[in-house]
């Protein structure tokens, strides 16, 4: 069995600037301010988003704050599907890989993200890709600040190990995860980070999008335990 742990933005979908927007009005309803910045997002849990952001503006914020950000931020979404679908997009290739993926009998699929679990599903949801997501077995931004741990928990609720999991995303922070946590990572370069980014977080395989079924599908089913000092011309043997 092998688990796939999808990231979201920007790996399956793209906003195009409506999640800040989202991130921006529960931001004002939660403290009663404007959202002047924002904290780093990329790879950041959406928990760690809130506080680094309330410091910005000069608040100390507690966990009960947080939940009412979260609560506030899928209702966001929810007021505003019709938007994100009009804006926003589902990247190349993500269906035909998730469900690539979901005819596998040895496959299963979830996602880890630093989103909170209700804002996930919304982002899935609303473009057609959460057919094959198993979500009890995700992972999310409401559950730990540390994206590693994200991935112990996720493997915690699937009832496997790190052998037996791939995680799969566009940022230097899911390469860290995967190597702090055991899993296989697959990096796709289709968000800010590019090849070069990825590849010197650690990444022994890089993607520039999810459009080569095939190969992704080689990749997944490949169960060797990365060594991360291993050569790419593993990926070229793949692929012959």
């Amino acid at each position: 069995m092998v688990l796939v742990l999808w990231d979201i933005d920007h790996t399956l979908i793209d906003t195009r600037g409506v999640g800040r927007e989202l991130s921006a009005e529960a931001f004002h309803r939660t403290t009663g301010l404007q959202m002047r910045q924002q904290a780093k997002v990329d790879g950041i849990t959406e928990a760690v988003i809130f506080r680094e952001t309330a410091k910005l503006h000069g608040l100390t914020t507690d966990r009960a704050d947080f939940e009412r950000f979260a609560r506030e931020l899928v209702a966001a979404h929810q007021r505003r599907i019709a938007d994100l679908r009009e804006r926003g997009c589902a990247l190349p290739g993500a269906a035909a890989a998730l469900d690539a993926l979901a005819a596998q009998p040895d496959v299963r699929q979830s996602v880890l993200t630093g989103n909170v679990r209700g804002v996930a599903e919304i982002k899935l949801q609303t473009f057609g890709l959460d057919q094959h997501i198993g979500w009890e077995a995700g992972a999310y931004g409401e559950d730990d600040d540390v994206r590693s741990e994200l991935v112990r928990i996720a493997l915690e609720r699937a009832t496997l190990t790190p052998a037996d999991a791939v995680l799969i995303g566009d940022t230097p922070a899911d390469v860290e995860a995967s190597h702090d946590s055991g899993v296989r990572i697959i990096a796709v370069a289709s968000g800010h980070s590019n090849e070069a980014d990825l590849q010197a977080a650690g990444a022994d395989v890089v993607l520039p999008d999810l459009q080569n079924t095939d190969l992704l599908l080689k990749l997944v089913l490949h169960s060797t335990t990365p060594e991360h000092s291993r050569p790419s011309t593993s990926i070229n043997r793949l692929v012959e």
